[in-house]
């Protein structure tokens, strides 16, 4: 038993520093945090079974995570079961649905929080019973889980605020769409619009509203934006799909697009592309759901993870638009994916 445990931190010392140098090319994996988590104590001899909790799939993005997630689960055979649940965007139904998985004898438990705090409880429950838990997407407010996977929104929303702000001349007056109130991708995102708008006393923020990252609601709102101001300069949307939404709702009132923010959703960029506006494209990965599944991996193998991993997004220009548009294919899709064709989402 003693040799049995010398190995595993031999292990996981050689893991963790092969994980360091991996991360220093800041291309093929990720900028993480520099605190290695110890999961020695939560090695488990394979097969495992693990849960995901998912928010909900009621949007095209969320169905490619989830695609991501399943995908890479089904390439690693020392995962025997591979539970998924939908929240369907409710909290509760999402605290019942890491009850039932909990029930399940599962190893290992994924969440995507449908929103931060709400899913403290279940992520403190199963950490309680010695089930790690790995969140990825959304945040939590507690700090019981293991590791965390996401891409940085704070920086998202900062990026796109940015670009609009130069794209303006530094001057004019813009409306932010956010997503779903108190999901902490729709917060952060705004945060980092807003510490860049403030910087900038010409720019001003006329409203903001959260539109549920949906493009029915983007548009409504954005409708509702311009009987109610005269003149907008800019739109920062932190998701294409409440932009295309608004893009739609500017179309219809006869009147020229404004700069608008985005992501590497194929609908934005082929409207983009056939409109002609001014655009910018930064994504969400969708592929973190695979660093989700490796990592929930790692942690059942005893190899230390990062407590915090940040995933390099894509910026899409006017320049690149045409690398990564394709006409060809569905509205719904995220460009920045890792998929095999066989894996894209059917919808």
């Amino acid at each position: 038993m003693k040799k049995f445990t010398v190995l595993l931190v031999l292990v996981g010392l050689i893991a963790g520093l092969a994980l360091t140098a991996f991360a220093k090319d800041g291309v093929e994996f990720m900028d993480s945090d520099k605190m290695l988590v110890n999961t020695v104590k939560y090695y488990k001899p394979a097969p495992w079974k693990i849960g995901f909790s998912n928010a909900s799939i009621s949007n095209s993005w969320r169905v490619f995570l989830q695609a991501h997630l399943q995908y890479e689960a089904s390439i690693h055979p020392e995962i025997a079961e591979f539970f998924i649940t939908d929240g369907q965007d409710n909290p509760t139904k999402q605290l019942a649905d890491v009850e039932d998985l909990l029930a399940k004898g599962i190893d290992l438990l994924i969440i995507a929080p449908a929103t931060d705090a709400a899913l403290n409880p279940a992520v403190e429950k199963a950490m309680d019973k010695g089930v790690p838990v790995v969140v990825v997407d959304r945040k939590v407010t507690t700090e019981a889980y293991v590791t965390y996977i996401g891409s940085s929104d704070f920086q998202m929303g900062k990026i796109m605020a940015d670009w609009l702000v130069e794209k303006l001349n530094k001057k004019g007056n813009v409306v932010c769409l956010s997503g779903v109130a108190g999901a902490s991708p729709a917060e952060e995102r705004l945060k980092g619009a807003l510490d860049t708008f403030k910087k900038y006393p010409d720019i001003k923020v006329l409203e903001q509203q959260y539109c549920d990252w949906s493009p029915v609601v983007g548009k409504q709102v954005m409708a509702t934006f311009i009987q109610k101001y005269p003149q907008i300069d800019g739109i920062w949307a932190d998701s294409a799909l409440q932009g295309c939404g608004a893009i739609e709702a500017v179309q219809e009132a006869g009147l020229p697009i404004p700069p608008v923010t985005g992501e590497d959703m194929n609908r934005y960029l082929k409207m983009w592309k056939q409109m002609k506006f001014d655009g910018v494209a930064v994504s969400f990965p969708s592929w973190q759901g695979q660093i989700a599944v490796q990592k929930a991996i790692d942690v059942l193998s005893g190899i230390p993870v990062p407590r915090n991993i940040d995933v390099p997004r894509l910026v899409i220009t006017t320049d690149t638009l045409d690398k990564w548009v394709k006409m060809d294919q569905p509205d719904e899709y995220f460009m920045d994916s890792r998929l095999p064709e066989k894996w894209l989402p059917k919808r």
